[in-house]
């Protein structure tokens, strides 16, 4: 099989990672050559960080490097795809203009996915002439150790794809779920349900982040805590996500003022050094504004 992805951002290298890994030629596109080079670097370090832990060789790490090509081409990237992802920014006019540019270029019996992480998989897809074969495909972070894919299921979307976005999964050696496509999805919805309330206990003083944190991998064995979960995600990818569910399910999703004002600040997470934690070298050193 061959796929593109479209941003070689954190996710979209993630997701050619994974299906380069299973054995699929994998192209990735983006509109400048130095983040294609820092998505390759990325992926790179990723498997090298495999082979430590004896989960791979190196004869296979140079296998999955070389089924990876990278292009700023558009077209290019996407003539001979059996498979299109997109994973650019959590925008509905950049992702329709996005499917709207894949539909001219690409084969007309192409899946075209979007990674989106709640916006409407059936408003981005109404732009193509044929929406049948539109399907959301939100994978999590880290692409490479996450299980889990959503396959969300526009309005517009037949059966055959969503059965062939499911053994596209199944053959990654991810576990996928398939959802209706409603704001937040499944995983988003709960997830980010359970973390703006985290950051209202913050905002009201109840709890330290480490022990709210703490609460939820301790006493619900998640393997992170919501507010740590916030930093690794974003937070403005976090607050950009509670603005679109407030207005498609209410007030319940309103963003926290302490969201704005980090946001505001440019504390934007593990990305930018600090977010609710304070980062070093890809490591909590601390809490923010406890240094």
């Amino acid at each position: 099989m061959r796929v593109t992805i479209l941003g070689a951002g954190t996710m979209g290298h993630g997701i050619a990672q994974v299906f380069a890994t299973a054995g699929n030629d994998t192209v990735i596109r983006d509109i400048d050559e130095s983040l294609l080079l820092d998505g390759v670097e990325s992926i790179e370090s990723n498997l090298n960080g495999a082979i430590e832990r004896d989960k791979l060789t190196e004869g296979e790490k140079v296998a999955v490097l070389n089924r990876i090509e990278t292009t700023i081409s558009l077209a290019d990237a996407v003539a001979d795809a059996d498979l299109v992802v997109e994973a650019v920014p959590e925008d509905l006019d950049i992702k329709q203009e996005t499917f709207d540019d894949v539909a001219k270029h690409a084969p007309a019996d192409a899946i075209i996915a979007t990674n989106t992480s709640s916006i409407s998989v059936t408003e981005i897809a109404s732009v193509l002439d044929n929406p049948e074969r539109a399907i959301g495909l939100h994978f999590f972070n880290p692409v490479h150790i996450m299980p889990l894919v959503e396959v969300v299921v526009a309005e517009q979307t037949n059966q055959s794809t969503v059965e062939s976005a499911t053994d596209f999964v199944d053959n990654i050696d991810k576990n996928p779920i398939v959802v209706r496509d409603s704001a937040g999805f499944a995983s988003s919805r709960l997830g980010v349900a359970l973390g703006v309330e985290a950051i209202r206990m913050v905002e009201e003083g109840i709890a330290d982040p480490r022990d709210i944190d703490n609460a939820m991998s301790l006493g619900y064995n998640h393997p992170m805590g919501p507010l740590e979960l916030t930093d690794v995600v974003g937070l403005d990818v976090r607050l950009d996500i509670l603005k679109y569910l407030r207005e498609e399910l209410g007030e319940r999703f309103r963003p926290p003022q302490l969201l704005r004002q980090k946001v505001r600040a440019g504390n934007l997470g593990k990305k930018t050094g600090e977010g609710f934690y304070v980062w070093q070298d890809d490591e909590i050193s601390g809490v923010s504004g406890k240094r």
